[in-house]
C-alpha cells in the first residue's frame, strides 16, 4: 500500500458524512497494512472517481471515489445545481428515488445540495418507478429531474440518473458539461446545504396512473388473466392499481416479488432477461392458468412478457414485444416517427414503412430515443418500450404493460394470442429472428482487448454468410453520433452489432436474421434458428473470450 493511496483514503475519511461507509473504509485502511486482498480492494475503490456520463452514474455500494455513497452523490448534486444555475435553468428538481439500499437517503442529500444553492427541489412521495419521475418532470414544469436508481443492476449496486426540462435523460454535451462542474466542486464542508425540499403528494402519482388507464380505448373486451411480478421493486402496487383503473379483472402478483426488497432475496440478478428470474412468476401463471406473465424490473421502467406456448411457457424477447406495441398502434391509427435503436431488430422499420410512417434508428439508450421528433413509439431490445411520448418521453414499464395487456385482451376476444398475431406479423413482413451473445467479464480491459481484435482483424464471414459492410461506429455515420461499436452486415441478409454495455460488465453481440415465411413458418423457423446458432458459434470464436 503506497503512502499516496493511504493518504487519499484518510482524506476521503474525514470528510465523509456517512457513519456507516467511515466505519467500512477505517476498518479497510486498518486491514490493508497486512491483507493483500485488504490492499487491493482499498486501491480499487481509489483507482479513479466514478465517471459521470449519458447513464448517470452507477457503480457498486461502499466507501471511496470509485464507489456510490453520499460523498459521491453530493458532489454529483452540487456539480448538477452548478450547471443549471450557469444554464440558466427555470423551474424546480425534482427528484425520485427506488427501494435499493441508500436510495433514500441519496435522494434526500440531493434536495438539500439542490435548495442550499438556491434551487427549489420537490421529493416524490415515496419510493416510486423511474417513469413516474420523468413523469412528473414535465407535470411540474421541472429544470431537471434526478432518479436515484441501478435499475437492474445487481443488489450491491445504485445510481444517480439525470433528466433535463423536457424529461429527457441527458446527452452530449450536457453529461461532459456536468462532469465538468462536478470535477470543479471543493471540498465537500463548503458545499451548502439547505432544507430538504417539498414532498409532492399523492396526487401526482394519481395523475400519472389517470394517465397511463387512459391509454386502453374506451369499450374494448377486457377479459384477460395476469400474472405479475415486481421482482422485488417498486412496480407492484403501481402496476396493479393500473390495469384496476383500466378495467381489467384483478391481476395474480407473484406474493414472494411483490414488496420492495433492496436484498433481491429471490433471484440471483434482479433483471427479467436473466435465468432464473423469472421462474417464480412462471410457475404462478401455470398454476392458475393466466393467459399472459408481465413483470416489471426493480425501477419499473422495463416490461418483460411471458405467454403460454404448446411447450411450455415462453418468454417474448425484447424485439417480439416491440413488434408486438408497434403493429398495435399502427393498427389503431397511432401516427408519428417509430424509432428503435440500432441493436433492435429491423422489423420495426418493415412495419413503420407498411404504414406508411416514419422511421428512425438512434444510438442504444431512450436518452436518444426519447429525442427523436414526433416520436409517437420507440423501443429498444432490453425490454424498453415507450407508447405514450407525449407525457413520459422514457421508457415506460407500466404504460407498456398496459398495452400489450389490453392487445392480449382483444386477441383473446377473437379467439387468437400474442403468439398468433407474432406470426401472422411474420407470414405478412418476412420472419425477422433475433437474439444475443452475452459475455460477462470481470476485467473491463477484456472488453477492450475484444474490441481491438474485431477492428485489427475483422472477420471476413460469420455464420457461413460473407461479411459484406463492416462498420466501424466509433466514427459515426450520416444519422447516428459516435459509439462504441461494430456493425456487420452479411451477404444472406444477417446482420450482427458488437457493443460493450452501457450499465454492466458486459460485452454484447446482436444478431439478426430475417427469412421469408409467407410459404412455410415452421420452415422458416426452423432456418432461422439455425442461422442464428451458427452466427453466435462464429461470433464468440471472433471476439477470442
Amino acid at each position: 500500500m503506497t503512502t499516496s493511496l493511504l493518504e487519499a483514503a484518510r482524506a476521503w475519511l474525514a470528510e465523509d458524512p456517512d457513519a456507516e461507509t467511515r466505519a467500512e473504509l477505517s476498518e479497510l485502511i486498518d486491514a490493508a497494512a497486512t491483507d493483500g486482498d485488504a490492499a487491493a480492494d482499498l486501491a480499487d475503490r481509489f483507482s479513479g472517481m466514478l465517471q459521470f456520463g449519458t447513464a448517470g452514474l452507477r457503480g457498486a455500494l461502499g466507501a471511496g471515489p470509485n464507489r456510490m455513497n453520499r460523498v459521491v452523490v453530493i458532489r454529483a448534486a452540487a456539480g448538477l445545481a452548478a450547471y443549471l444555475k450557469e444554464t440558466g435553468a427555470r423551474g424546480p428538481v425534482v427528484i425520485g428515488y427506488d427501494a435499493r439500499t441508500n436510495s433514500d437517503v441519496f435522494a434526500r442529500d440531493t434536495a438539500e445540495v439542490m435548495t442550499g444553492a438556491g434551487l427549489e427541489a420537490l421529493l416524490l412521495p415515496g419510493p416510486l418507478p423511474t417513469p413516474v419521475l420523468a413523469f412528473a418532470i414535465r407535470d411540474q414544469g421541472a429544470s431537471a429531474g434526478v432518479m436515484v436508481t441501478a435499475s437492474h443492476n445487481p443488489p450491491r449496486d445504485n445510481g444517480y440518473k439525470v433528466y433535463l426540462g423536457d424529461g429527457s435523460q441527458i446527452v452530449p454535451p450536457a453529461d461532459a458539461e456536468i462532469a465538468a462542474r462536478i470535477d470543479a466542486v471543493g471540498a465537500l464542508a463548503d458545499v451548502p446545504r439547505g432544507a430538504g425540499g417539498r414532498v409532492l403528494g399523492d396526487d401526482l402519482v394519481d395523475r400519472y396512473l389517470t394517465r397511463v388507464a387512459a391509454l386502453v380505448g374506451a369499450g374494448g373486451p377486457r377479459e384477460v388473466s395476469v400474472v405479475h411480478t415486481a421482482l422485488h421493486g417498486v412496480g407492484s402496487d403501481i402496476m396493479l392499481r393500473a390495469l384496476r383503473l383500466a378495467g381489467f379483472p384483478e391481476a395474480t402478483s407473484v406474493a414472494e416479488q411483490a414488496e420492495p426488497d433492496p436484498a433481491f432475496p429471490t433471484v440471483a440478478f434482479p433483471n427479467p432477461e436473466e435465468p432464473g428470474a423469472m421462474d417464480l412468476a412462471l410457475a404462478r401463471a401455470a398454476e392458475v392458468g393466466a393467459d399472459l406473465v408481465v413483470a416489471s424490473d426493480p425501477d419499473a421502467d422495463r416490461c418483460a412478457v411471458a405467454v403460454p406456448a404448446p411447450d411450455g411457457w415462453r418468454m417474448l424477447r425484447g424485439d417480439e414485444v416491440g413488434a408486438l406495441l408497434a403493429d398495435h398502434l399502427l393498427r389503431t391509427g397511432v401516427h408519428g416517427a417509430y424509432a428503435c435503436s440500432i441493436v433492435s431488430s429491423s422489423l420495426l422499420a418493415t412495419l413503420a414503412a407498411a404504414y406508411e410512417q416514419p422511421f428512425v434508428e438512434t444510438l442504444t439508450g431512450f436518452k436518444w430515443i426519447g429525442r427523436v421528433d414526433g416520436l409517437a413509439f420507440g423501443y429498444e431490445e432490453a425490454l424498453g418500450y415507450c407508447v405514450d411520448p407525449g407525457v413520459v418521453r422514457d421508457k415506460d414499464g407500466i404504460s407498456a404493460g398496459i398495452r400489450i395487456v389490453e392487445l392480449a385482451a382483444l386477441l383473446k376476444a377473437e379467439g387468437r394470442s400474442l403468439l398468433d398475431r407474432l406470426d401472422e406479423i411474420a407470414v405478412r413482413h418476412g420472419l425477422h429472428a433475433t437474439d444475443q451473445l452475452s459475455v460477462r467479464v470481470t476485467d473491463l480491459a477484456d472488453i477492450a482487448r475484444a474490441m481491438e481484435r474485431l477492428r485489427t482483424t475483422p472477420p471476413t464471414a460469420l455464420g457461413g454468410a460473407r461479411v459484406t459492410s463492416a462498420d466501424d461506429l466509433r466514427e459515426g455515420t450520416a444519422t447516428l453520433p459516435p459509439t462504441d461499436g461494430l456493425r456487420y452486415r452479411l451477404d444472406d441478409g444477417a446482420r450482427v452489432i458488437v457493443r460493450p454495455s452501457g450499465t454492466e460488465p458486459k460485452l454484447k453481440c446482436y444478431l439478426e436474421v430475417v427469412v421469408d415465411a409467407a410459404a412455410d413458418l415452421g420452415a422458416a423457423r426452423a432456418e432461422a434458428a439455425g442461422r442464428l446458432e451458427r452466427l453466435k458459434t462464429d461470433v464468440r470464436a471472433a471476439l477470442g473470450l
